[in-house]
């Protein structure tokens, strides 16, 4: 009995620590998006995030949808000879980067990189006082240090997807007219057919809710780090985890809404 109650407690203890920080997540995000509607702005930060978020990100992102494109098209191409279906090629490869590849994975690559920078840099200056430092000289720390890497996040994304989704289908579309054979107007002209509006539009709205978790993670777990260097070292890897978790969890949330029917 002891130990089922034991059991119990920890399972109890759990979920109210998992609600408890859930609701500390959620305020902080308010707070950041409520300072970005509100004066001062900040716009050289703002211009700053959003080159560190999207351009000097544009390299990994480029990289990682060409190559998606190409190896799709190559799996793709394998499945589908069994079923003498290979016309479909184009088809599966357009619609699985601009749905899915293209977002997931440039909010993956971006996760690892500018999420780990973020929430270094914040904890950095939270454990040095630097943050106490700003609310002395009046400057509100949210407004200065949150509220522009989250617009800069929910803005820089969706570009970035824009440029993965054309890369990707491009890595698709050298294989398959290089290595597999396929008839370069024929591909396409079934890649500019089967692609929707739709397709693209949720891909890009995906991108920006990813854009804001990574900022929102970054700066969150910066922004509440303790204890030093090896703080600042557990907000970096808590900021990439978790910016990680919720973008594979929202990707379902938002495929859901977009997609089922």
């Amino acid at each position: 009995m002891n130990r089922v109650s034991s059991f119990l407690a920890v399972i109890g203890r759990t979920v109210i620590a998992a609600c408890s920080e859930t609701g500390k997540v959620a305020l902080f995000a308010g707070e950041g998006l409520s300072h970005i509607v509100r004066p001062p702005f900040y716009g050289r930060l703002f211009l700053k995030a959003l080159l560190d978020i999207g351009y000097f990100s544009l390299p990994v992102v480029a990289l990682t949808a060409v190559f998606t494109g190409m190896v799709l098209a190559l799996q793709s191409y394998t499945g589908f000879s069994r079923f003498s279906a290979q016309g479909a090629v184009a088809n599966l490869v357009v619609l699985s980067v601009t749905r899915e590849l293209g977002p997931v994975l440039a909010g993956l690559m971006v996760a690892g990189r500018v999420g780990a920078a973020m929430a270094a840099e914040i904890g950095t200056m939270r454990v040095t006082d630097q943050i106490d430092a700003l609310t002395t000289l009046s400057t509100h720390p949210m407004k200065y240090l949150v509220a522009p890497r989250l617009l800069a996040g929910i803005v820089a994304l969706p570009l970035l997807v824009v440029i993965a989704d054309i890369l990707g289908v491009m890595g698709g579309f050298i294989v398959s007219t290089v290595k597999l054979g396929f008839n370069v107007s024929a591909y396409l002209t079934n890649t500019m057919n089967f692609v929707q509006t739709e397709d693209v539009i949720s891909g890009l709205a995906k991108a920006g809710v990813f854009g804001f978790l990574i900022a929102l993670m970054g700066c969150y777990q910066g922004y509440n780090s303790k204890g030093g260097a090896q703080g600042v070292g557990a907000a970096t890897t808590a900021a990439v985890v978790s910016a990680s978790i919720l973008i594979l969890a929202f990707d379902y949330v938002l495929t859901e809404m977009f997609f089922s029917r």
